[in-house]
């Protein structure tokens, strides 16, 4: 029979085993836990380019696809992931109004995999993709849903009403031999001096009218910086400037589109991402007279304020603040979030290989004209056309040029910038910056703008 101080020996081992059996599953428990993937939010971009679905989470995360047909589905497995309130809310969110997506469902497939069942409109070419941590967003996995059927960007605006082609021509106007030929008998001998003097005014007014004619529409591309994903800069009153900017550029088309001959494409008509390389395509395939990018940036200093106007430089920054501004805003593509795989890494420097001296003095041309003419409304940050490398510029065939027009992050522009009368002024400013440029370059010789 054990002694007490053995007994005693015996009760503290025991103690010593079970609190270490406790830290050993302590040590087990902390970091699974720890490793347990969280989404802190879903987003849905519904638009006709095509549908944005995120999940954003803290940390990375593997998804695995397939399409099931008859009707149209996509299916999607998550892995390391427990179905949680903020994921369910995903349900709520598709809107009946989406191009793509009829409806969506979430549920547990098997211990830690979620499963997503979209219920589709049409056929669709999903890409799915993660993006690491940038700007404020944390772990991304983003379902990207193009249709399969790319529309015609033409045909797309004709479909809408937006494009149209110019006008028939009038029939030609009688010429005083034929309007001769039609009057009564007894004039047609000698007709009266008065009934002459209007025939040759007639005549002269169809010659004027015949030269004043637009062979071609005149294209221009207006692109609003940022969307969707990418809100841009913001001010202290909560304004994002993809609003903001989205809002001018509507504006700048209907007022554009009131002159003869005029045709507007917007890269994004709603709050959607479009990448960078993208907004220069949709321009080109439009074959667009010209590219105005519109933006409206912040600075670390409320202080900093004024219009600026920038084109694409072959070779350095005409400033540091110049430098600064493009590079901030060619970071569009990593917080708007682009699918890299996917995406022509070349574009960009292709682009800017082909870009040619012509284009930038064009663009300077554009650029003189439009700053001149917001100088007006607006106080310039700088007086003159600076240039720097943004690569939304850099369409090797279009005169681009990219207009901050105010800064948001300034109280009291941010004010104007929200302002329906400054915004109507400002995009009468570049209306007339543009009317005041073809007026000396027209696009092609033969064209003139009436």
């Amino acid at each position: 029979m054990p002694s007490t101080p053995q007994i005693r020996a015996q009760h503290v081992s025991r103690r010593t085993v079970l609190k270490a059996g406790a830290t050993l599953l302590l040590s087990v428990t902390v970091p699974l836990r720890a490793n347990a993937a969280q989404i802190l939010a879903v987003r849905v971009w519904p638009a006709e380019d095509y549908t944005r679905v995120t999940l954003e989470n803290d940390t990375d995360l593997k998804a695995t696809h397939f399409i099931v047909k008859d009707p149209e589905r996509m299916v999607v497995d998550i892995e390391g992931l427990e179905l949680n309130p903020t994921l369910k809310s995903l349900v709520a969110k598709i809107q009946s109004n989406d191009p793509y997506i009829k409806q969506v469902r979430v549920g547990q497939n098997r211990p830690n995999v979620v499963r997503l069942v979209f219920d589709l409109k049409e056929e669709v070419t999903p890409q799915v993709f993660t993006l690491p941590p940038a700007g404020n967003y944390k772990h991304r996995l983003i379902f990207d849903l193009y249709p399969v059927k790319q529309a015609d960007p033409i045909a797309a605006m004709i479909e809408k009403g937006d494009w149209s082609d110019p006008a028939p021509a009038p029939a030609p106007a009688p010429t005083p031999k034929e309007q001769l030929a039609e009057l009564k008998p007894d004039l047609k001998a000698e007709p009266r001096e008065e009934l002459k003097n209007e025939l040759k005014t007639a005549e002269a007014q169809t010659k004027a009218d015949k030269q004043g004619k637009m062979v071609r529409m005149i294209t221009i591309a207006l692109d609003p910086g940022h969307g969707g994903e990418d809100p841009g800069a913001s001010g202290k009153n909560g304004s994002r400037e993809k609003d903001i900017v989205l809002a001018i550029a509507k504006r700048l088309k209907a007022k554009l589109e009131d002159l003869p001959n005029m045709r507007v494409m917007l890269t994004r008509d709603g709050d959607y991402f479009v990448p960078l390389g993208t907004r220069v395509e949709k321009a080109r395939k439009v074959q667009a007279d010209l590219f105005v990018s519109i933006h409206a940036d912040a600075f670390v200093q409320p202080s900093a304020r004024g219009s600026s106007v920038f084109v694409l430089s072959e070779k350095g920054a005409t400033s540091s603040a110049a430098r600064w501004l493009a590079d901030k805003e060619n970071l569009a593509d990593t917080i708007g979030g682009v699918n890299v795989k996917n995406h022509d890494k070349q574009l960009a420097s292709v682009l800017f290989d082909l870009s040619t001296t012509a284009q930038i003095n064009d663009s300077m041309k554009l650029g003189r004209s439009v700053l001149g003419e917001i100088g007006g409304i607006n106080r310039l940050h700088k007086g003159s056309v600076e240039q720097a490398g943004f690569a939304v510029l850099k369409a090797p065939d279009i005169p681009s040029i990219l207009i901050e027009t105010a800064f948001i992050s300034n109280p009291e522009e941010e004010a104007k910038l929200l302002d329906e009368s400054y915004q109507n002024k400002l995009a009468d400013a570049i209306v007339t910056g543009i009317r005041r440029y073809f007026a000396k370059n027209p696009p092609l010789a033969k064209n003139r703008l009436t």
